[in-house]
């Protein structure tokens, strides 16, 4: 609701942009630096595939099949790419959860005649999540979720001005995040660690369109899609008080569980209020 409510206020703005602002010299609109709140909600893509990988001989190559004494593959039930409702497969699984995102902003501009050139920096967070489970033949659940604990950016845009106060753009540049990451599992036998929080690094782009209201005040509209590389974090799994001939310990007395894709991707849509200087 929070969000449709913001994105009324920046449709009403653009149509009363022109009566409010005719005190307002079009040459200087978009020029100069501004400060700028955002808001709007994180969308997760579909990643039904993607599975768990397994260090099982701790040679830090992953890739190796968990399999119980007998040779039998242990993670035969397969992954999805949510988190479990149980520790059997053919529950299904929850999907990833998108959530609302909140960011500050800083940026300049510079104006020359009806382009603009400019570069932004933002800082705030996401509520986005991204889980992948793993079924083993137990049956249990191991489960990975990994939410960003904070986020910043730093971009280029470029953008047409054809006047009458509105700007259109495109926007580019790298991007940061401290992933906060967790495991679950039904598993109570062996011992799990995990490595904690991650460094994630990777870009945005996208695009959006922005009014100005008053003379200092504008009002957007912007979507933006950020892939980020999370490649820090890992599960080790100790013996515990399983036996020795437990799947994880068959090979080198422990295994290490890693997600198949480091990526964790978005997609943005968000209103923007600024005050430009």
């Amino acid at each position: 609701m929070k969000f449709k409510a913001l994105l009324i206020a920046v449709a009403a703005g653009s149509i009363a942009a022109p009566a409010i602002a005719q005190d307002r010299d079009p040459a200087e609109d978009f020029n100069g630096p501004y400060i700028g709140v955002v808001g709007g909600a994180s969308l997760q893509p579909s990643d039904r595939n993607e599975s768990l990988l397994f260090d099982t001989d701790l040679d830090g190559n992953y890739g190796d099949t968990v399999n119980t004494a007998t040779g039998a593959n242990a993670f035969s039930p397969g992954f999805c790419g949510g988190r479990a409702t149980s520790s059997a497969p053919t529950s299904g699984c929850r999907n990833d959860v998108d959530g609302a995102e909140y960011y500050l902003r800083l940026g300049t501009d510079h104006r020359m005649g009806n382009f603009v050139v400019g570069a932004l920096i933002e800082g705030g967070r996401s509520e986005a999540k991204d889980s992948v489970t793993g079924f083993s033949t137990t049956p249990a659940y191991y489960e990975l979720t990994r939410r960003a604990d904070y986020q910043a950016g730093a971009r280029l845009r470029a953008g047409y001005t054809p006047g009458g106060g509105a700007l259109f753009y495109v926007t580019g540049g790298g991007a940061y995040a401290r992933m906060k990451n967790s495991f679950t599992t039904s598993n109570t036998a062996n011992s799990f660690t995990d490595t904690g929080k991650s460094n994630a690094w990777g870009y945005s782009v996208g695009g959006g369109a922005e009014v100005m209201v008053t003379n200092g005040l504008s009002l957007g509209l912007e979507y933006l899609y950020t892939d980020l590389k999370d490649n820090d974090y890992r599960v080790e799994v100790g013996q515990g008080t399983a036996p020795d001939t437990n799947p994880f310990l068959l090979d080198a007395g422990g295994t290490n569980i890693v997600r198949s894709s480091p990526s964790f991707k978005t997609h943005s849509v968000r209103g923007t209020l600024s005050y430009r200087f």
